[in-house]
């Protein structure tokens, strides 16, 4: 299991120069649909857990406790809050075992296998939400571990980011500090959080979902 830290900003007309400015490699550009799925309740995004299927695939964000030790500066306080932090589970039985555990019995051992017949049976208790297909350009810079997106949703709605990935127990800190220079490379000022995809997939589509999300403190 990995724990994925983040930083999301707004892109703009000088973020491809400014990479190239600072050394940044091209890793390529993919594109990937991407399915989100909760219960009618939104059991799931209530307790901040993003169940999706991407290429065939289950995964299952989970938020992860944040170490005490960033909390002792200023400056270590205000660089994490600009970054989220999640755990990134894409083991089958983990997955179908946290998910059970949120929705007990709404979810059986069956809703996440792959056939056709399971599929189905997962879909009519677990409801697809959001689907939208991102663009996405990949950048990698000297410092190391550190990765660069720049997306584009087909819903119309652009935002990079700076994703650094640790083993779980990793150091959170060092991987919050290599992100602060990063954002410092590319020029990124201000110390409110840009909102991501899903984020403004929500506003944009959902406001009842998102306005209860809002209300938890989740978005």
């Amino acid at each position: 299991m990995s724990v994925e830290v983040e930083r999301k900003f707004v892109c703009n007309a000088d973020t491809l120069k400014t990479l190239e400015e600072i050394g940044a490699v091209c890793l390529g550009q993919r594109q990937f649909c991407d399915q989100y799925f909760d219960t009618p309740k939104f059991d799931l995004t209530l307790k901040d857990m993003w169940l999706r299927k991407r290429k065939g695939c289950w995964e299952l964000k989970c938020p992860t406790t944040a170490d005490k030790a960033e909390e002792t500066s200023g400056e270590q306080s205000k660089a994490a809050a600009m970054c989220s932090r999640y755990k990134e589970i894409t083991n089958l039985p983990e997955i179908q075992l946290r998910v059970k555990e949120v929705i007990k019995d709404v979810c059986e051992d069956s809703k996440m296998e792959t056939s056709p017949s399971q599929e189905e049976e997962c879909r009519n208790n677990l409801v697809c939400f959001a689907e939208f297909t991102t663009v996405r350009r990949s950048f990698t810079l000297e410092e190391e571990g550190v990765q660069v997106d720049l997306d584009e949703a087909d819903f119309g709605f652009h935002v990079g980011e700076i994703e650094v990935l640790l083993p779980e127990g990793g150091d959170m800190q060092s991987a919050l500090e290599k992100i602060e220079r990063t954002a410092g490379k590319l020029g990124l000022t201000g110390d409110k959080c840009v909102e991501g995809k899903m984020h403004a997939y929500l506003r944009r589509n959902h406001p009842e979902h998102f306005a209860r999300l809002l209300s938890e403190h989740i978005l």
